[in-house]
């Protein structure tokens, strides 16, 4: 799924486009249904939004899906619940690429990390948090946010651990909501194709159209060991050919988009950030790469990382290009001039360009620092990501809930306990890797006589460390896991076990540099940026929805092809096209189960579709419903022209691209025979 540029914004305050009618991640509770009325002739009603906002459900793994049957039924993604399937999966058996099916109820089986929070509740909170934080400076500020927002999520969960509540910063620090949702991590594996079909095409096809994949998969929410009560709740799957033109609607939890981001913000991107993350990609790419060329099992092991960092560097290399665009570059200089113009802000003290300018120069000195040391931990290995847990854990659980890091209150750290704890098998080997190669990187970024390098490394070569930190390792062990959350921090303290140790060494430095990046870049950029976003709202009012926050928003549009230079994309794809572009050769590649199935399913079938509906990253799995609210498709992409639209909106050229019901029904029919899931869907069935 593709990230998201501040120009076509602005431009919107300076006028309305044609181009610019279906951009925005809107509010359930702030949704412009008078303009939807005017643009498609239909007008969301309270009563309609509150039906699809209960039948929407956030996966914290980064997606959406949404509530299908009467009996907790998830739809999602296949890429969505690919963790699951890797998780599940065994030498010998790779449920990632032949799929799952539970033919009965009782073969349904939990994912270990999965959770679903269901949206109940939505409250404004601005008045209580800006009195805590007003006139406040810095980490100052910054501490007494995190403070009263962990206050307020605090009392709304109540010490229930099936509740979770967010805190959720809207218009740069213009508003602030409480989000209320229902929390389940009882969440089962109900279904997935196998990833030829799921991904067909591969890398070459990825944010491209036309495409044919049936990239879908199903869960099953539990509640108290038995499927979850949705008979209320749920929204209705109808397998019926799209419409050209007819409106589409999207609900879905969007990552983040930064819309509003100044030149300033946008130069440090195009030249230093994201060519920084594209190279550290690109190599990890590659060591990923030779590692599964070296047998099946390496294969399967590294199959779902090699993925997603395929994926991301696609996403980055594709951004680089739209940030990099002549016109794009002059658009946004142009735009942020009217804007200060229409806004009555003039450049010198007080203006709030200037200050974010200086805060990007700032940053510039310790951004190496906060890339290795913070942001590409995740890559790093799954060992020291639960090491560094149980660590802030020990550290964060003495401390006051307004005082701890954000995700180790009482609220929120259920999350990280899941994961934590979770059975699923980890690969040796595949943990030397991407450790060797963080130490490897790190040492090159940083410098070689870097102090903390030099900790880190003990004087030995990257390989050598990180075989020393894996090898004597207790932490693959879920159950020594479990004996280490559930002691004291005594118990902690004394711990020797090495990669516990390695994380006592880089903790200090991480937080130190997080606290400082905190202090010195994000706090004054969101004071600056709220200012920018207030001053328009002044001159525009809710005629601009809010950044993506991976919360839930509802989007509009229509289905739609596109038309650029040198061709004419028509808005669906139809089976026939499937079975044209099989070769038999990877990623083109068809199972003998679905060339089967050929003759039983009608060519004119559409497969899939594409929408003006404004999306971003976390919108995988979300459902496109109709004016009826019935469930019509399923995001799963965007085309390659979204792949700047965490920064801008362009409505003649980005697209989300969709799986159709009828491509689902079809797959679940013919060539899985799942009867089960086709009566649940369809009762009439």
């Amino acid at each position: 799924m593709s990230h998201r540029l501040v120009f076509a914004l602005l431009a919107g305050l300076c006028g309305a486009s044609p181009a610019l009618a279906d951009e925005g991640m809107w509010l359930p509770n702030a949704f412009p249904s008078a303009k939807v009325e005017t643009t498609y002739g239909f007008k969301p009603d309270q009563a309609w939004i509150d039906h699809v906002r209960l039948g929407a459900i956030r996966l914290t793994n980064g997606c959406s899906a949404s509530l299908v049957s009467a009996n907790g039924l998830v739809m999602t993604n296949h890429h969505c619940v690919r963790g699951c399937l890797e998780q599940l999966s065994t030498p010998g058996d790779d449920a990632a690429a032949s799929g799952f099916t539970a033919k009965t109820a009782a073969d349904e089986r939990r994912c270990p990390t999965a959770e679903a929070n269901q949206l109940i509740a939505m409250s404004e909170v601005t008045a209580r948090v800006k009195a805590a934080i007003d006139g406040r400076n810095g980490q100052d500020q910054s501490a007494a946010l995190r403070a009263i927002k962990a206050t307020i999520e605090s009392e709304c969960a109540g010490g229930d651990e099936s509740v979770r509540c967010d805190v959720v910063t809207l218009y740069r620090g213009g508003r602030y909501d409480l989000y209320k949702y229902r929390r389940y991590q009882d969440v089962r594996l109900v279904f997935a194709p196998e990833e030829a079909a799921a991904f067909f095409g591969g890398d070459p096809d990825n944010f491209e159209f036309p495409r044919y994949d049936v990239d879908v998969g199903f869960l099953r929410i539990y509640d108290h060991g038995k499927p979850l009560d949705s008979s209320t709740d749920h929204l209705t799957f109808v397998s019926r050919p799209v419409v050209v033109g007819e409106p589409t609607f999207t609900i879905g939890n969007p990552g983040r988009t930064e819309r509003l981001f100044t030149v300033a913000q946008l130069d440090e991107l195009r030249r230093f950030s994201l060519p920084r993350l594209a190279l550290y990609l690109s190599e990890l790419r590659g060591q990923l790469t030779q590692f599964a060329q070296r047998g099946p099992e390496q294969r399967r092991v590294a199959d779902g990382n090699l993925f997603g960092v395929e994926n991301s560097l696609k996403q980055e290399k594709g951004l680089l290009r739209a940030l990099n665009e002549p016109a794009a570059v002059d658009r946004s200089r142009n735009d942020e001039t009217q804007l200060r113009a229409r806004i009555g802000v003039q450049a010198g003290a007080g203006d709030p360009w200037n200050e974010i300018a200086e805060a990007v120069e700032r940053h510039r000195a310790i951004s190496d620092r906060e890339f290795m040391l913070v942001n590409e931990i995740r890559y790093a290995s799954r060992l020291l990501g639960f090491a560094q847990i149980l660590i802030r854990h020990a550290a964060e659980a003495s401390k006051p809930e307004t005082a701890r890091l954000p995700d180790y209150s009482s609220a929120r750290f259920p999350a990280l306990r899941q994961r934590l704890l979770s059975p699923a098998p980890i690969s040796e080997d595949l943990e030397n890797l991407q450790l060797s190669f963080w130490l490897t990187k790190l040492r090159e970024i940083l410098g070689t006589d870097d102090p903390t390098v030099k900790q880190l490394l003990a004087g030995l070569s990257p390989e050598a460390r990180a075989a020393s930190l894996i090898h004597d390792s207790k932490l693959f062990d879920p159950a020594y896991r479990q004996h280490l959350l559930d002691g004291d921090a005594a118990t902690l303290d004394a711990n020797r076990d090495p990669m516990i140790e390695f994380a006592r060494l880089l903790d200090p430095e991480a937080r130190a540099i997080q606290a400082k990046a905190d202090a010195e870049y994000e706090t004054p950029i969101e004071a600056a940026s709220g200012r920018i976003e207030r001053a328009a709202f002044a001159v525009d009012g809710s005629r601009i929805a809010p950044d993506a926050t991976f919360s839930l928003r509802i989007s509009y549009g229509s289905v739609q092809g596109w038309t650029e230079p040198g061709r004419t994309v028509s808005a669906t794809t139809e089976f026939a096209g499937l079975w044209n572009r099989a070769t038999g050769a990877d990623p083109f590649r068809l199972t003998s189960r679905w060339l089967a199935a050929k003759s039983t399913i009608p060519p004119t079938t559409v497969l899939n579709f594409v929408t003006t509906n404004d999306v971003t990253g976390g919108n995988s799995g979300s459902p496109v419903v109709d004016r009826a609210g019935a469930v019509i498709g399923l995001i799963f992409d965007g085309n390659i022209h979204s792949l700047g639209g965490d920064y801008f909106y362009d409505g003649a050229l980005n697209r989300s691209v969709v799986v159709g019901t009828p491509a689902i029904r079809a797959a679940l029919d013919q060539v899985y025979h799942a009867d089960r899931i086709l009566k649940e869907l369809d009762p009439r069935t």
